[in-house]
């Protein structure tokens, strides 16, 4: 599938047999677009996330951009996260929710993040507090290259990227957190940008 070159990527997909498991596939810069921006198209209705008022307080908001997406496995990394079941949080009291969105690396998911994404950008979304996208290895073993470069275009539309690799644990119904250094290193900055987002906030 061809893809357009994305105005908004901030640094170049790796090249092939790069180790992705590096630092560098974490802890991104903030990318150059953090807010919605005006001229954006937004998607098609039917590409698009519905709206969900939620009721109680959290941390944070994870939004799986479509179905096994990993959205509750990743709340369950973050202290005080819930889960939106798919959909834009709108908080009953009219507070902005910070929200995560999440995708699975395949192109199913990638394809699904994206349009949410166009989404956000275009300002069709609810108001909200974006932190980035975290886009979680649908299979054991390497990502395909051109997978790679897709979530690098994809995440080049969000204010932050994570890749975070493949966790065989889960697959056995282990729900401990996992023990690689990339997730630890995303749960680690997650916590780090609520935090100084909106410092003394719930």
């Amino acid at each position: 599938m061809q893809q357009s070159p994305n105005p908004w990527i901030t640094r170049p997909a790796p090249a092939d047999g790069a180790n992705t498991a590096a630092p560098s596939a974490h802890l991104p810069p903030a990318a150059v677009i953090s807010a919605p921006l005006r001229g954006m198209v937004e998607p098609d209705a039917a590409d698009r996330l519905a709206r969900r008022t939620v009721s109680g307080s959290a941390t944070l908001w994870v939004t799986g951009t479509h179905g096994g997406s990993g959205e509750s496995r990743t709340a369950d990394l973050i202290n005080r996260a819930r889960v939106t079941d798919h959909c834009w949080p709108v908080l009953a009291d009219g507070s902005k929710p910070r929200v995560l969105l999440v995708c699975r690396a395949d192109m199913r998911g990638l394809t699904a993040a994206q349009s949410a994404l166009t989404q956000w950008a275009s300002g069709a979304a609810p108001e909200l507090d974006l932190l980035g996208l975290a886009v979680l290895a649908d299979a054991p073993g390497k990502t395909p290259k051109a997978l790679r470069d897709f979530a690098a275009i994809v995440g080049g539309g969000a204010p932050r990227l994570w890749t975070l690799p493949w966790v065989e644990a889960w697959r056995h119904g282990d729900t401990t957190p996992p023990p690689t250094r990339e997730y630890q290193r995303f749960i680690t900055d997650v916590a780090a940008l609520v935090t100084n987002t909106h410092p003394g906030t719930n």
